[in-house]
């Protein structure tokens, strides 16, 4: 049989629910206080980085990486077939216009300059004999035509005796014909022989011309040969820098081998590269910044490479001040293409906090606090970021990653 619960009872099972409630209350609403404490409500200002909003330029730019080669770099070659017989200076050196680098092996060079001088003496005498022997033929044949001359006008007389006789009756009709044949005979000849003469003076000078450009060829390969033994005399013409020599003393070097290469260490380039997705926005004639360390040059393209090798562009920057005293031979440097550009604009300086995206959340400081606020971002580069809204100039903008306090609204910077 169930006994009654007493008054006492049921107030004491209350009041035991109830405290039960209250423990739990106070537990979840300590564990929450202590869970938003671990989260970071507050934080301290050490461990922050701001900036303040302003007006001025933004340069939207593309990432490019390059490599720091001199202005220009001069490659001597051999210009005719050697062999190196002494290097006078090393890699490193100070070079003077005129200073000797390397001392070639000229003997077969030589040998070979001498058996074309030969050649063209016995052209010469070639053309000398040939004059004479044109001059004979040519002085023959008008000895030839003079003589032919002197028969034509005995064949005349001779007609006129005939004729003469004939007409006293102590010649034939014969005799006059036969005068008169071996007249005609004679004046053809004698045409034969001006038309022969003719042609030997036309010929004359055709074979003669001939033969002096044969000399005139040889005459030149003979220079041309002199020319390359004066260049084999590897000197310097220009002030500069030793950069690589052949130091292979004793090794044979064909002609346009390259021995030597002096470099203008006072004037640089750049040669760039990006990634070929920003082919198409790659032109000659955008300016780029180059960043030295803390320093940045700027410059311009001068010459995209028209040719794409592993995935990747290559392009000359021309810089304004070429010989910047922090620029070094085979330096790497980060350079950005400038692609284009907002003038007079609000602009912040960039950091961690802006994640690329064009609308984002940023925490905007103001005394004490830093309340989280949505902005719309424009043009961006590796010093500022475009505030196109949510931000006014004088704000200042955590540029720290936040990403572990995006949950809350706003924190407490403590000093």
């Amino acid at each position: 049989m169930d006994r009654e619960v007493s008054p006492q009872e049921i107030t004491k099972e209350k009041n035991r629910r109830w405290m039960v409630a209250i423990i739990i209350i106070v537990v979840l609403g300590a564990g929450i206080y202590f869970l938003r404490k671990s989260l970071g409500s507050t934080m301290s200002a050490s461990k922050i980085r701001t900036a303040e909003v302003k007006n001025g330029d933004v340069e939207n730019t593309l990432n490019a990486s390059g490599e720091v080669i001199p202005a220009y770099e001069q490659i001597i070659t051999s210009p005719i077939r050697a062999s190196i017989k002494s290097v006078l200076l090393s890699p490193g050196t100070q070079v003077e216009p005129g200073q000797p680098i390397v001392e070639l092996d000229k003997s077969l060079t030589q040998i070979e300059f001498e058996k074309y001088q030969d050649q063209l003496e016995l052209k010469k005498n070639g053309i000398d004999q040939l004059r004479m022997r044109l001059d004979k033929n040519l002085y023959d044949a008008e000895i030839s035509d003079k003589i032919k001359l002197l028969n034509i006008n005995k064949l005349k007389a001779d007609l006129e005796d005939a004729r003469r006789l004939e007409r006293v009756g102590g010649g034939t009709k014969e005799d006059i014909t036969r005068a008169e044949n071996a007249l005609k005979i004679a004046e053809l000849e004698k045409q034969q022989l001006e038309n022969d003469l003719s042609y030997n003076r036309k010929s004359m000078g055709a074979s003669l011309r001939e033969t002096e450009l044969g000399a005139q060829i040889e005459g030149k390969n003979l220079k041309e040969l002199q020319h390359k033994l004066k260049m084999a005399d590897i000197v310097a013409d220009r002030k500069g820098v030793l950069t690589w020599v052949n130091e292979n003393i004793g090794s044979s070097v064909s002609e346009g081998e390259m021995l030597a290469k002096v470099a203008d260490l006072g004037s640089f380039r750049i040669e760039g590269s990006c990634s070929d997705i920003y082919a198409e926005q790659v032109k000659a004639g955008l300016e780029v910044i180059v960043r030295l360390n803390d320093a940045a040059l700027r410059g311009i393209i001068t010459q995209v490479k028209p040719s794409v090798k592993d995935g990747v562009i290559g392009f000359v920057v021309q810089l304004e001040n070429a010989r910047n005293e922090l620029l070094r031979p085979n330096m790497k440097v980060e350079v950005y293409v400038v692609t284009s550009k907002s003038s007079n604009t609000l602009r912040v300086a960039n950091g961690p906090a802006f994640n690329g995206k064009q609308r984002q959340h940023v925490f905007v400081l103001d005394n004490g606090i830093a309340r989280r606020r949505e902005i719309v971002v424009g043009l961006s580069n590796f010093d500022f970021v475009e505030i196109k809204s949510g931000l006014q100039a004088g704000e200042k903008v955590i540029l720290t990653d936040m990403n572990q306090y995006e949950h809350l609204e706003k924190i407490t910077i403590e000093n």
